[in-house]
């Protein structure tokens, strides 16, 4: 149409005329913007088209790979699992006290575990309570076989009070078991009543040496757990320690933990145990000759360990006190990890990963 014509023709006609010329051009500088041509029509404004997304580059993909790490849950490398409360001993400042006497059916026991396997666990440990305290050490003996015999798990271990281990235990499961590690807070004899750790006649140092026996004839691993507190933190246990020479000497600060071992609604009273981080320190410097040594302030221990409890639920202690989560054996491990305070990072840094496996030990047997 020539523009002309539109002179002759009535007014609105005219006007309809040039709307749609103008939508034609305007369609026409769409198509040629990318060759950033200065064209314009009156009464048209041009609105800028949004950029293609350019491609992530290397710093971008980088930042994305850490958000994805950050949303990941925590792998469950090493695991504590206090399939049990009930124990023999009554240790005052003991932060896992009996407040049930539930254990789980041993199959259903075997399923979470097999569960956590598959999640990522290397390392199991079998505390309590005192875990030779069910069926006289048959059912954490079962386990232990399990856990390596059948998952092939790189390291198992137990944590116990040593009291009630007998030579047939060993004689049975020895061969399935990496680390037992005994706790043990003073080698003075009065020192562990006052603590707890005494049962009638029995001497627990005189036991312990016993058990370091088996533990070389039997081809397992010896451990010392040492929870210093009020009344052992002036103790000076160089000598023992390195006669005993075990493959790890932890050495824990007493903790409080709301509901366990203080509060209204605890079983135990540990705050005439506590010692400040200075006693601790101490205690610490005059042992910084023991090689075998592995100190773990309050600091260290509260977000850096997983913990099971005897339902298989994650506890998170980062409140300072133990919150549990779903069981694994009904939401699964992803869901019940993300919400038991595992601070992973910590657990590295603290040293949790170490040669664990008995066959990669360099020991005398």
């Amino acid at each position: 149409m020539q523009l002309g014509v539109l002179g002759r023709l009535p007014l609105a006609v005219a006007r309809a005329v040039l709307a749609a010329l103008r939508g034609r051009l305007g369609a026409l500088c769409w198509s040629l913007s990318p060759l950033s041509l200065p064209l314009s029509v009156p009464g048209w404004r041009r609105v800028s088209a949004p950029s293609p997304a350019a491609p992530a580059g290397p710093r971008r993909e980088r930042e994305r790979e850490r958000e994805r790490e950050d949303d990941a849950p925590p792998t469950p490398t090493s695991v504590n699992y206090h399939f049990t409360r009930q124990c023999n001993y009554k240790c005052g400042f003991c932060f896992h006290t009996a407040k049930t006497s539930f254990v789980l059916p041993l199959e259903e026991a075997k399923r979470g575990l097999a569960m956590l396997k598959e999640a990522g666990m290397e390392k199991i440990n079998f505390s309590g309570g005192e875990p030779f305290l069910q069926d006289r050490g048959e059912y954490v003996g079962k386990l232990v076989q399990f856990c390596k015999q059948e998952l092939k798990l790189p390291s198992v271990s137990i944590v116990s009070n040593g009291s009630l281990i007998r030579e047939r235990w060993f004689k049975k499961y020895g061969e399935y078991l990496d680390i037992l590690a005994i706790s043990c807070d003073s080698f003075d004899e009065n020192v562990n009543v006052l603590i707890g750790r005494g049962q009638g006649k029995k001497n627990h140092v005189e036991n312990l040496h016993k058990l370091r026996q088996w533990c070389r004839e039997y081809g397992v691993a010896f451990k010392i757990n040492s929870v210093i507190n009020r009344f052992n933190v002036e103790e000076d246990m160089n000598e023992q320690i390195k006669a005993l020479n075990p493959v790890r000497w932890k050495v824990f600060q007493c903790l409080l933990i709301e509901g366990e071992n203080t509060g209204e609604d605890a079983l135990r009273e540990a705050e005439k145990f506590v010692i400040s981080d200075e006693d601790f320190e101490q205690f610490l410097d005059r042992h910084k000759g023991v090689s075998c040594l592995v100190p773990e302030s309050n600091q260290k221990m509260r977000d850096s360990y997983l913990i099971l409890d005897e339902y298989m639920r994650f506890l998170n202690c980062r409140n300072g006190r133990k919150e549990p989560s779903k069981s694994i054996l009904d939401v699964g491990v992803e869901a019940a990890i993300k919400v038991s305070g595992f601070d992973e990072k910590m657990f590295l840094n603290r040293g949790g990963k170490y040669v664990w496996s008995k066959a990669d030990m360099k020991l005398d047997w």
